[in-house]
């Protein structure tokens, strides 16, 4: 007897447990965003692709321009002193671009995430989770944050 009352609470216990879960997640609610294809709608990032583009053929321009100075010159030792100077500020120019290029694609990283958040605060997501590792569920809100991304 005593078996069977400790089986019935048992299944009472978690019955009830299960819909006081159910009750706790009914207000939740997830959404999911396609990030690559937010990313690539980016006017800011199609701009930034354009800028490294241009400055990538800037370095190609200055590394010929660099070799036809160095190859002009006869004497050995101001050849490796001119080598080492084109050297020096090849990677000057590198560190340059390499680093304002980081400090844009952070400031782009912020603004789509920030252009996420606000969507999903405004229309009362608990989550926003990457589509690409959702399997199933969640409300695409992709196409909306697309429309809003300047």
């Amino acid at each position: 007897m005593n078996k069977k009352l400790g089986l019935l609470l048992s299944t009472v216990a978690i019955v009830g447990g299960l819909a006081f879960s159910n009750a706790a997640f009914a207000d939740f609610s997830v959404a999911v965003v396609d990030v690559p294809v937010v990313v690539n709608a980016s006017p800011q990032v199609q701009a930034l692709k354009k800028d490294q583009q241009n400055k990538a053929q800037e370095i190609v321009k200055f590394i010929e321009k660099a070799r036809k100075d160095v190859a002009s010159i006869s004497d050995a030792k101001k050849k490796q002193a001119a080598e080492e100077k084109y050297n020096k500020e090849l990677q000057a120019k590198k560190e340059k671009i390499d680093s304002d290029y980081a400090v844009k694609l952070k400031a782009i990283d912020e603004s789509i995430t920030k252009q996420i958040t606000d969507k999903a605060k405004a229309d009362g997501y608990n989550v926003v989770l990457s589509k690409g590792i959702v399997l199933y569920g969640g409300t695409d809100i992709t196409a909306e944050i697309v429309k809003n991304i300047k």
